[in-house]
């Protein structure tokens, strides 16, 4: 039996938002499996689009929902999206902030001018903010046309919630888009250095990056060359990841954060010995040889898929019919 996945890494970097939280409501396991990673000295870092927050905001979300967590461990997109501008502008330049306090902090920490208003400034940078309304948007499309350089700290459509998915940054982000026709510089994941400088910190040299969304979180840990672990409490699903680009394929799939503590073998994508599966033509069939573990039958799903681009699955017993069922796919 291999090795439990989160022994093979010597740090584990965390999306937050769906992963190990849900808005107010930690994710069942979520708490437990931080405790075990600091009984067994494991760096963690916490890794969050989320530009609405400070890490000391962050940190005293995760401990008021019993995990522990200190403001060096958390990287956010609005620290990425504050280092773009310091790479882009001299000090001092006149940055006009879409989005929340915290991002304005940021901005101000990099010894450039953060303001509300669209005259005369050098450059818009639009992060997540609940209070965001159209006069704060009319004031960023006029700077936008006029010539100031764009930063959006993520362009995740959707943010997961207790109550479901709600808009997100992504939204905003399209709005704008639409209305002056330019294309922002995107900061957060899925780019590289949100999750390379976060391993930096850990003083990893074989990092795990873990999160539920496939188009950030697998998509910056594959553009960072680091492995991932899919979780399947927040945005991803079966049907999802059987269709996955090269670029937002995970090289684990798990229910949730307690999947760390398996063998790693058993997480990997790849056949699986419990469920027979070959392509047909335009269809996966699938049969069960010795399992009835759903997730197992994804990995496997997957690999055939991304090997054979073949997505559609079609079951060949009972126990193949009641997988897929579990897995929300239906069969051909």
């Amino acid at each position: 039996m291999s090795e439990a996945l989160q022994e093979v890494y010597d740090a584990v970097l965390f999306d937050l938002d769906g992963t190990v939280y849900q808005g107010s409501r930690i994710i069942p396991g979520a708490a437990e499996v931080m405790r075990e990673l600091r009984d067994v000295r494991r760096p963690v870092r916490f890794v969050t689009n989320n530009a609405s927050k400070t890490p000391e905001d962050v940190v005293e979300h995760l401990r008021g929902l019993g995990v522990d967590a200190e403001p060096a461990e958390v990287s956010t997109s609005a620290q990425a999206a504050a280092r773009v501008l310091r790479e882009r502008l001299p000090s001092g330049a006149s940055v006009m902030i879409v989005g929340a306090p915290a991002l304005e902090h940021e901005v101000e920490a990099t010894g450039m001018r953060p303001v509300r208003k669209a005259s005369g400034v050098d450059a818009v940078v639009q992060g997540h903010w609940t209070e965001t309304g159209w006069s704060d948007l009319a004031e960023a499309c006029l700077a936008i046309r006029a010539g100031a350089f764009w930063v959006a700290c993520n362009v995740d459509a959707t943010l997961p919630s207790e109550r479901g998915q709600l808009p997100g940054n992504g939204s905003m982000v399209a709005a704008l888009r639409a209305a002056t026709g330019a294309e922002p510089e995107v900061a957060g994941k899925p780019e590289a250095p949100l999750f390379t400088t976060a391993a930096a910190a850990a003083g990893a040299s074989l990092a795990l990056v873990v999160g539920d969304r496939l188009e950030t979180d697998i998509a910056g840990a594959v553009a960072a060359g680091l492995d991932s672990l899919a979780v399947l409490t927040g945005v991803a699903t079966p049907g999802r990841l059987l269709v996955a680009a090269p670029a937002e394929r995970p090289h684990y799939i798990a229910a949730d954060l307690t999947g760390l503590s398996a063998p790693a073998g058993e997480l990997r994508v790849g056949p699986k010995p419990g469920w027979r599966v070959r392509a047909e033509q335009d269809v996966l069939a699938v049969s069960a040889h010795d399992s009835s573990d759903q997730l197992e039958l994804l990995r496997a799903l997957c690999h055939f898929a991304w090997e054979t681009g073949v997505t559609a699955v079609r079951a060949l017993d009972e126990g193949a019919k009641a997988a897929l069922g579990d897995l929300g796919l239906t069969p051909s």
